[in-house]
C-alpha cells in the first residue's frame, strides 16, 4: 500500500532435532548462504547469522508482508532438503519443532548482531538451554521447560 512504512527486527532461533550437533564447520557457510537466499527473495533483509552445531540465530529486518511462521517453515523444509541432497550427513537431517522469535528496537540491533555473530565465543561458557531459556526469560515469556524444544541430555 502506498504511504505505508515499517520497520522491524526479529531474531529467529531454532535447533536441530533432538539437539544433535549435525551441522559440521566444513559446510556451515553454505548453509547460511543458502538461508540468506531465502530471506532475501522474500524481501527481508539479513542482518546476522550466527550457526551452531545443533542451532542458529537469524537476525533480520522483517518486511511485514510475510508472515513470521510461514518463513521459518520455508527456511526449515528448504534447508533440511537441501541438506540432505547435498548428502553432508549419512543419515536425515531434520530440525525440530518450533522456534523463537524475538522483537528488537533500531537502537539494539548493533548490540544484537554482535552477540549473534559471536556464538562460539559465547557457548564456551552457556549452553543452548540456557541461552534459550534466558532469552525466553528476558523476553518475559512464561514457559515449562518440558514444552521448550527437545532437550536431550
Amino acid at each position: 500500500m502506498a504511504n505505508t512504512y515499517s520497520q522491524a527486527y526479529f531474531q529467529l532461533v531454532f535447533a536441530v532435532r533432538n539437539r544433535e550437533a549435525l551441522i559440521h564447520q566444513s559446510w556451515k557457510g553454505q548453509l547460511e548462504k543458502y538461508i540468506t537466499t531465502i530471506i532475501q527473495y522474500h524481501g527481508h533483509k539479513l542482518i546476522a547469522i550466527g550457526t551452531m552445531p545443533d542451532h542458529i540465530h537469524i537476525l533480520i529486518g522483517y518486511k511485514l508482508t510475510h508472515k513470521i511462521p510461514d518463513l521459518v517453515e520455508e527456511i526449515k523444509t528448504s534447508t533440511n532438503a537441501w541438506i540432505n541432497k547435498q548428502g553432508f550427513l549419512k543419515y536425515k537431517f531434520d530440525w525440530q519443532k518450533g522456534y523463537g522469535a524475538f522483537t528488537y528496537s533500531r537502537s539494539q540491533i548493533d548490540r544484537v548482531a554482535k552477540y549473534i555473530l559471536r556464538q562460539e565465543e559465547h557457548h564456551r561458557t552457556i549452553s543452548f538451554r540456557e541461552e534459550f531459556m534466558e532469552l525466553l526469560n528476558e523476553f518475559g515469556i512464561d514457559s515449562k521447560l518440558e514444552y521448550v524444544f527437545e532437550f536431550i541430555e
